[in-house]
């Protein structure tokens, strides 16, 4: 058994400060962490309690928009009245991940930390996965690979990070407030999460130490036409083959503005701002919708046994766009 130095701090500054020595991690909830401890594959030196820090909270921002604390449960999310008004794409996505009690625990800062769920990086049994030890090769790309990734891979990674909520920030263009040695910084949600490349290990852009505080919603265009599909092998506590978070700002009968993201695809929440402006000033139609999808879906690969994702990703993008345009997501 690991001996590990648990420590409650008793402020952002104070959890900041500890945070700076090397092995130490921030545990909310849980839901992830805990279990990667179990299985030998985390192994923090210390965990730093930050479920009693400021950050609990949904506050409506001065712009209209809105913060989400990281503190705040994803159930406690998904159910607040604004989010629902407002961003009813992000309740959607919210609600579609993991079990209620899970989403009681899980927290809005723990659910942008999550670790892929990748068999090879999540069983010590495979000795070769450069996520969980650097250098020693991926398993995946010439072994069961249904579940990997078709865009944005390397020869060192085919992982796919598996949050709903997620994909629904990229889409909503969500940006994430983070506070480390050097101060407060804001990273667009787009920016937040690492493509694999030579260092698969590194999951995003933040720097040792830094905490997150809230993710920051802009006021919103996409209350009312939206859509969140989340194809999977069971309807119920599992992780995306492909998801989809569409919305549309229509007004006299084009498309105003779009959003569209892509999960259980990438390393990241897979968005492409050039497939939303194939949508924007013109009518909804197959030929639109076909433009759209060739521009997010283009250099995708599979690697045998995930073959078939590519042409579902295309026809979930169809048919979440139909849905969104409908209002009956």
């Amino acid at each position: 058994m690991d001996n590990i130095d648990y420590q409650r701090p008793a402020s952002v500054d104070e959890a900041v400060r500890l945070a700076q020595q090397p092995g130490t991690a921030f545990i909310g909830g849980g839901t992830n962490l805990l279990d990667l401890m179990k299985g030998g594959v985390a192994r923090p030196l210390r965990l730093l309690d930050v479920t009693r820090l400021p950050g609990r909270e949904i506050t409506q921002l001065p712009d209209g928009g809105l913060r989400v604390g990281a503190g705040v449960p994803n159930s406690d999310a998904a159910n607040h009245r604004l989010v629902r008004e407002r961003y009813p794409l992000l309740a959607r996505a919210l609600l579609s991940g993991a079990s209620p009690q899970l989403r009681n625990m899980a927290t809005v800062g723990g659910n942008l930390m999550q670790r892929t769920r990748c068999s090879y990086f999540t069983d010590t049994g495979f000795g070769a996965c450069n996520k969980r030890e650097p250098g020693t090769g991926c398993a995946a790309i010439g072994g069961i690979n249904r579940m990997h990734a078709i865009l944005g891979t390397s020869e060192a990674c085919v992982a796919t990070h598996p949050s709903d909520m997620c994909v629904a920030l990229a889409a909503l263009r969500a940006t994430v407030r983070v506070r480390g040695a050097q101060g407060e910084r804001s990273i667009p949600m787009t920016d937040f999460h690492r493509l694999p490349g030579a260092r698969p290990e590194i999951d995003t852009q933040l720097q040792p130490g830094e905490l997150i505080l809230s993710v920051d919603l802009p006021p919103s265009r996409f209350a009312q036409r939206h859509a969140y599909l989340k194809l999977r092998d069971r309807a119920s506590y599992a992780f995306a083959l492909v998801s989809v978070a569409a919305a549309l700002d229509e007004r006299d009968g084009a498309v105003a503005d779009a959003a569209l993201a892509l999960g259980g695809v990438a390393h990241k929440p897979w968005r492409v701002l050039a497939a939303e402006q194939a949508l924007v000033g013109r009518p909804l139609s197959d030929a639109s919708i076909g433009d759209a999808t060739r521009l997010l879906l283009d250099g995708a690969r599979g690697f045998g046994h995930n073959d078939f994702k590519i042409e579902l990703a295309r026809r979930a993008v169809a048919r979440a766009l139909a849905q969104a345009h409908a209002g009956t997501a």
